[in-house]
């Protein structure tokens, strides 16, 4: 466009057009081919319509070095701003590939720097998109500099504003560590890779790499790492996702989550629960199921469903309000507890409790899975992150016990000893040191070593003892379990404890920080 005798508009429309078009036209159309999307097209499909506004567009690196000081691209391979998510303001910030394989420089740092330190000032969350080769190596050492702003700025803004990590490319070295600081982490098939040291530093520590892949693809850290919370396959339905998520998240620690109505009745009873769950405590089924029927238009939005899958996490909404869900999942090592499972639950209550999300607990848990594996893995440790989450929490904490709650795990299930508000049992519900079974091979064991038919008599004291000593109505008759209900009652019974339980709050000891076991 023209502008008769005005240099400085027209030298600002060729900065819009240089910026706006990336590394150029090659590179735009290689990211293409590559099977990738440009930073301004994620961001487009992350945002509402029209709503992008964009910070330092202009801002360019100032090294001197040989083949950088001929070379400065406006935005310097990152583009970084704020926009809305279904009305409700987010920043952003969307590494380009296209400009130095979207390497880190410390001006790029700078303007990540802002967009976090701007988002904790104003109490909106924050959505960033990797796809970058790591530190741009001509800068040395003021590159690591950058990185370690971030880090510092992150981890401040840990439990502040909700931080949610969409990698899209590669993400190596020491940046690997930027998206882990995060709450939530989204990787796309094929295209995401993330870690710490590639298969070239396995070689050349003499180690024997797998692909990259199976390395640091996001099926590895969906399945083996935990990395990934969630997985798709094309970037588009990534960003709808990370829209839906944001829509769960109140928008800082300071504000509460939104309330989206569904126009399911929260009166509503659900007959089909009273049969959902086996009578008989080994017997498998999906705990997805059961979440299900009780929340709002039976959508569970769960979270890491691939990593440690004996346990399930994830976010829906009870009358129209925000929830967060812990289940044992008995379809998967009949939902007893293993390290993985336990940092994984633990890690999500701790998320819930920073953004004042109410947690409500499905427990059927026939203890800890045992071995020396788990042992010499720090079960005891890892465990004790769950301990620790449910005590600290102050949010709303309520539980329903579906099933069985045997020993130690019965106690870090959100039992009422952990501070949980509303403990319910259902009927059938057996809660108890261990199961009936073990109970009475240890109380019993020399009159089953005498007994003429050892399984008959068995199967009899077992029964006697799951009458008199595993019923949740002993439980109830001394206080840990607060009401026994029907089945098809738990969605009105949680709902009107949730709005009792809303302006909920829990004077802790003063303290600095508590001291997480790590």
């Amino acid at each position: 466009m023209a502008h008769d005798g005005d240099p400085r508009r027209a030298r600002l429309d060729a900065l819009d057009a240089e910026a706006e078009q990336g590394g150029g036209a090659a590179r735009v159309a290689k990211q293409h081919r590559d099977g990738k999307l440009t930073a301004r097209e994620r961001l487009a499909l992350l945002l509402d319509p029209g709503s992008f506004q964009e910070l330092d567009k202009f801002r360019t690196h100032h090294s001197t070095e040989s083949g950088l000081a001929e070379h400065r691209l406006p935005g310097d391979g990152v583009v970084t701003g704020h926009g809305l998510v279904d009305g409700r303001p987010v920043f952003v910030f969307a590494q380009d590939f296209t400009v130095f394989g979207g390497s880190l420089s410390l001006a790029m740092a700078e303007k990540i720097c802002k967009v976090l330190d701007r988002a904790v000032e104003a109490g909106y969350p924050v959505v960033g998109l990797y796809d970058s080769g790591g530190a741009r190596v001509q800068e040395g050492v003021q590159a690591l500099a950058g990185y370690g702003e971030i880090f510092r700025r992150s981890a401040q803004a840990s439990g502040v504003v909700p931080q949610l990590s969409v990698i899209l490319g590669p993400c190596a070295g020491g940046a690997a560590f930027s998206p882990a600081l995060g709450d939530v982490v989204v990787m796309v098939k094929g295209i995401a890779s993330l870690f710490l040291a590639g298969t070239e530093a396995i070689r050349d520590g003499g180690g024997q790499p797998p692909p990259l892949e199976a390395l640091g693809g996001a099926l590895a850290h969906a399945t083996r790492s935990g990395v990934a919370h969630l997985v798709h396959d094309t970037e588009a339905a990534a960003l709808a996702q990370v829209r839906e998520l944001l829509g769960y998240l109140p928008s800082s620690a300071r504000s509460p989550a939104p309330v989206r109505p569904s126009g399911d009745d929260p009166e509503r009873r659900e007959p089909a629960l009273a049969a959902m769950v086996p009578q008989a405590s080994a017997a498998p089924y999906d705990a997805r199921e059961v979440v299900r029927a009780v929340v709002d238009g039976a959508r569970l939005l769960e979270l890491a469903e691939e990593f440690a899958p004996n346990m399930v996490v994830g976010l829906a909404r009870l009358d129209g309000h925000t929830v967060g869900v812990v289940a044992n999942q008995p379809l998967v090592l009949g939902g007893a507890v293993d390290r993985k499972a336990a940092v994984k639950a633990a890690r999500f209550v701790r998320c819930c409790d920073a953004f004042g999300v109410p947690v409500v607990t499905f427990v059927d848990v026939p203890g800890f899975v045992p071995g020396a594996e788990e042992e010499w893995g720090g079960l005891a440790l890892q465990g004790a992150k769950l301990v620790h989450a449910y005590a600290d929490a102050t949010i709303p904490k309520l539980t329903v016990v579906t099933r069985k709650a045997y020993g130690g795990a019965y106690v870090v299930m959100a039992s009422k000893h952990l501070g949980v508000d509303l403990n319910l049992a259902w009927p059938g519900a057996e809660i108890a040191v261990t199961n009936p079974e073990g109970a009475v091979g240890i109380l019993f064991r020399k009159e089953l070593s005498a007994a003429k038919d050892p399984v008959t008599e068995r199967a009899r004291l077992a029964a006697e003892y799951r009458d008199r000593h595993a019923t949740p109505f002993e439980a109830a008759s001394l206080g840990y379990v607060d009401e026994v209900i029907r089945p098809e009652d738990t969605r009105p019974r949680l709902i009107r404890a949730l709005a009792l339980l809303r302006d909920k709050r829990v004077a802790l000891p003063q303290r600095k920080h508590d001291n997480l076991p790590l």
